[in-house]
């Protein structure tokens, strides 16, 4: 949900040739590695026209075409950047989900030693199978058979 909207006089190129015009921005509140994201109504306004293959945007000025660019190496970084903050963000959620899992199974400190419960799918098997009363060894039944 955003938290409100500002505008902003936003100016592309210098005094010899540029074009300022007044954009509302929607802020919002979340981490990301984007200060500002300049889409169809930045488009509009501007009569920008992008070209993705030379990482240029377009638009016209009082003294002919402006031109933005940036290099493919600065793309790069950028997008390593992206990526290495959305690998923090995925594994910071999975750790939430951990903890809320371990809490879940923690143990009660209510309960006492003496009332263990064996888990479910367990056998028990005696040590020497020709003695009756010998000791017994609790198994998983539920292993697989290698």
């Amino acid at each position: 949900m955003p938290l409100g909207q500002i505008d902003l006089p936003i100016t592309f190129r210098d005094l010899s040739n540029y074009r300022m015009e007044t954009l509302t921005f929607e802020v919002v509140g979340f981490h990301g590695t984007y200060h500002t994201i300049l889409g169809c109504p930045c488009d509009a306004k501007f009569m920008a026209i992008h070209n993705y293959t030379y990482l240029k945007l377009k638009m016209p000025g009082p003294c002919g075409v402006i031109t933005i660019g940036t290099s493919f190496q600065h793309a790069y970084e950028f997008e390593i950047e992206c990526c290495e903050h959305t690998a923090a963000m995925v594994a910071s959620k999975e750790l939430a989900a951990s903890r809320k899992e371990v809490t879940k199974e923690a143990l009660d400190p209510k309960r006492s030693a003496r009332s263990f419960e064996p888990v479910e799918g367990t056998k028990d098997v005696f040590i020497d199978p020709s003695v009756s009363k010998g000791k017994v060894v609790c198994i998983g039944t539920t292993l697989s058979s290698e």
